[in-house]
């Protein structure tokens, strides 16, 4: 029987190959990468969440306390004020306007909307609750959104509507951060959102998530 000798078996120590090694040198850039991007995405949700729900908290502070901005110092909820009564009771257009008209300055309304502000703002600045956060703020948003009516060019006296845009304006810009804030699990980072997403309660109920 013949046997037929392999040298290039067991024959010492492997050098080392330039191809393995620029792919491996590949794969680890790739992945630094991918890490960056991930790191780079996770702390601009976070900002954006923050942000966003300091626009939400300081619309609270200022109709409370009428800190002097869009609420007069004097004229907050705390002095007697209505948060509501102002901003419905000058709808000019859209087919909600006389049920606006009807809802304004009532104490059931101002104390939803005001429940509201805190609520999505102090969810969001904490990162918990932000599914919650992003249903209630966009129904917020979306009646905000009819109350203004951007489709109508005049209003109802014939003067011009001043509306710059017949759909997209800044509530359904805001509503639909919100989505993308909740979908995104932006509480994670810089926020209570894993806490708040390890507690029993919401491990057992995700929409609370």
């Amino acid at each position: 029987m013949a046997l037929h000798e392999h040298p290039h078996r067991g024959s010492g120590f492997p050098l080392p190959s330039p191809r393995r090694n620029r792919t491996a040198s590949a794969s680890e850039s790739a992945g630094s990468a991918d890490t960056g991007t991930h790191t780079a995405q996770a702390y601009a949700f976070a900002s954006l969440r923050l942000l966003t729900g300091f626009v939400f908290l300081w619309a609270f502070l200022d109709k409370t306390f009428g800190l002097g901005y869009a609420t007069p110092s004097g004229k907050g909820w705390i002095d007697g004020g209505s948060p509501t009564k102002g901003f419905l009771g000058s709808v000019a257009a859209g087919p909600m306007r006389s049920t606006f008209h009807s809802w304004a300055g009532a104490p059931w309304a101002d104390r939803l909307f005001m429940l509201g502000l805190l609520g999505i703002g102090l969810a969001l600045t904490a990162g918990l609750a932000l599914r919650i956060a992003a249903v209630a703020g966009t129904a917020m948003m979306a009646l905000m959104w009819i109350a203004e009516w951007p489709p109508a060019r005049h209003l109802a006296d014939g003067s011009a509507s001043m509306s710059t845009n017949p759909f997209a304006d800044y509530h359904l810009i805001y509503a639909v951060a919100l989505i993308a804030l909740a979908a995104a699990a932006a509480g994670d980072t810089l926020g209570a959102g894993r806490f708040w997403a390890g507690l029993p309660l919401v491990r057992d109920h995700r929409w609370l998530r």
